[in-house]
């Protein structure tokens, strides 16, 4: 019974990471749509105003810069960021939780 229960949790376990990744490339998917939504918009703005000065070239870039790392998090591009590193992390906070509040006791 305990192997049926281990496979349970695994199979939760992967569903839960499943259904994470798929609401970040939602969330990618959204931020990636307005991005350009919107800087078509900044875009038209710009050049029926003052065609002369081009400002738009400004929220085009850093917002570009910001939806590329977002892209570049969600599908895992960057190694040692990723579920491993996030792991060691919560245990290693973990720990010095639990360290801190023993040394109180």
């Amino acid at each position: 019974m305990g192997i049926i229960m281990e496979t349970n949790l695994s199979e939760e376990e992967r569903y839960i990471q499943a259904r994470k990744k798929v609401e970040n490339l939602k969330g990618f998917y959204g931020n990636l749509v307005a991005y350009i939504f919107v800087n078509a918009i900044l875009i038209f703005i710009n050049l029926y105003t003052s065609p002369q000065y081009l400002w738009f070239f400004w929220p085009l870039l850093w917002w570009g810069v910001g939806v590329v790392f977002h892209g570049l998090k969600v599908f895992e591009v960057f190694p040692g960021m990723g579920k491993e590193w996030e792991e060691r992390k919560i245990k290693e906070f973990m720990e010095k939780e639990k360290q801190n509040k023993n040394k109180w006791k």
